[in-house]
């Protein structure tokens, strides 16, 4: 008989369970995050008119819900290192739980704008440790990598599932089922995280308990983030968003002036100066701000160009959910193991750049299968690129900086994509009103405006791809697990 392996004894294997199981916990209450960001955009001309909202009041149902979870993300993260990860994830479930049994109730605008608020309060609250917990639950690093893909799986899936989900009980239900649906899912994830996610001593909010800076950064991020929303309907060079956007560049400034010099900083800046802690949110921000291109754009393109219906807009998108979702749950972390995270990186970022640039040339009729559906395949360099990304912004932090770090990677990305929306979409609509006036056709001139989007998206991957290079540097497993640890 041929020897084999020993088996692992039954108290490893219960270890190993039990973090497969929180893993489990951590990417519900994520899909549960995204899913709400996504299943509101479908439910929002039904919600509009059984409310009562006008249409600059409609995008608040969004807009509220950003500017809380943006501009708190930051702060959560750190005060989960000091009154610990698990603590703040299972306040941040609950109260983005009773939010949107508010929400699911609201019987006017500014019941429903006052809840998405809340639930934007509860969602940093708890993303903001999750990928914390995830780096001290796995510190082997091929375990960590395969953890790693399946969270990001997890955020790919939930907004494609959010989009048909929206669909499904707005139109079975009614739009209150797209917020009552979070209750079981809330509820469920609070009782299981409270079983099976480990906890562990904060810092105490004496060793980083800086009022003052946690006044200035939450105030710059959350009014910087309004400014970047509204530059649609108000301009670049407006008053209003030159004016804004000043204070809030202030406020971020005076954050970072006040945290080199506080006895107790709410962020310790030793924490920007790991090279791969702050390349990776850089590259990250670029990175989500080029993804929009792809996200939104392509979808505005089938439907207002092609003629596609939202169902065959919804068909038509889903080979990339399934592409970059596959290759993040089974592809991504075998390739991190085997190439290290920064090589992985860049390749994904040379994918996603291929697809801007094929989508460069698209006409006005475009056929899916030769124009749009090589899109499709290139895409899923996304599923390469978040999971060696996640693993680099990591990899820098210690273990009491965790869910800072982890906060500050959720900032940056939702930073990138508020900088999408305003950049690419503005510029797009300008240039499309330009050619209108100058009597051109609408279908052209709206496509000349997407491809100027995606060629603004290819540059931003070219930068992204340059920082990764010039800044990030594959960590020594040694390193990246004394550091975390």
């Amino acid at each position: 008989m041929s020897p084999t392996a020993p088996s692992p004894s039954p108290s490893r294997a219960g270890t190993i369970r039990s973090r497969w199981m929180a893993l489990a916990v951590l990417s519900a209450a994520m899909l549960m995050t995204v899913l709400d960001g996504s299943i509101v955009t479908v439910a929002m001309p039904a919600i509009q008119q059984d409310l009562g909202f006008s249409p600059a009041g409609l995008s608040w149902t969004v807009n509220a819900y950003l500017i809380a979870f943006g501009g708190l993300l930051l702060l959560a993260g750190r005060l989960g290192d000091l009154i610990g990860r698990k603590t703040m994830f299972l306040a941040g479930n609950a109260v983005f739980t009773a939010a949107s049994l508010l929400a699911g109730a609201a019987t006017g605008p500014g019941m429903l704008i006052a809840a998405r608020f809340l639930q934007g309060v509860g969602s940093a609250m708890a993303s903001a440790v999750v990928l914390g917990i995830l780096v001290t639950l796995f510190t082997e690093p091929r375990e960590r990598a395969k953890a790693i893909g399946v969270f990001s799986f997890t955020g790919a899936a939930g907004a494609s599932i959010g989009q048909v989900l929206g669909g499904v009980l707005t139109d079975a239900f009614s739009w209150h089922w797209i917020f009552f649906i979070n209750l079981p899912i809330g509820l469920a994830t609070i009782a299981l995280a409270i079983r099976v996610v480990p906890g562990e001593r904060g810092a105490g909010l004496s060793a980083g308990a800086d009022a003052v800076g946690a006044l200035l950064v939450t105030s710059g991020l959350m009014l910087g983030i309004y400014t970047v929303v509204k530059i649609e309907e108000y301009g670049w060079l407006a008053a209003h968003t030159l004016g804004l956007g000043a204070v809030s560049l202030l406020l971020l400034a005076a954050f970072f002036g006040r945290q080199a010099t506080a006895r107790t900083p709410l962020m310790p800046l030793r924490i920007l100066r790991s090279r791969n802690v702050s390349g990776a949110n850089v590259v990250q921000m670029l990175t989500l701000s080029a993804m929009f291109a792809f996200q939104i754009i392509v979808a505005l393109y089938m439907q207002k160009v092609l003629g596609y219906g939202a169902l065959e807009t919804g068909l038509a998108m889903l080979p990339a959910a399934v592409a970059i979702g596959g290759v993040s749950l089974f592809v991504s972390a075998r390739l991190n193991t085997r190439f290290g995270e920064r090589a992985v990186l860049m390749a994904g970022l040379l994918l996603l750049l291929g697809a801007m640039v094929w989508l460069l040339r698209i006409p006005v009729n475009a056929d899916y299968v030769t124009d749009l559906l090589p899109v499709m395949v290139l895409i899923a360099g996304g599923g390469l690129v978040l999971p060696a990304l996640t693993s680099l912004g990591m990899s820098g932090a210690r273990a009491d900086d965790a869910g800072l770090a982890s906060g500050l990677f959720n900032t940056t990305q939702q930073i990138g994509m508020a900088i999408g929306v305003a950049v690419l979409s503005t510029l797009a609509a300008s240039r499309t009103q330009e050619l209108l006036a100058r009597g051109g056709d609408e279908a052209a001139a709206l496509t000349s405006g997407y491809r100027l989007a995606f060629g603004i998206a290819a540059a931003l991957l070219v930068a992204a791809f340059a920082v990764a290079v010039a800044v990030l540097r594959q960590p020594r497993p040694d390193t990246a697990d004394a550091a975390i640890r």
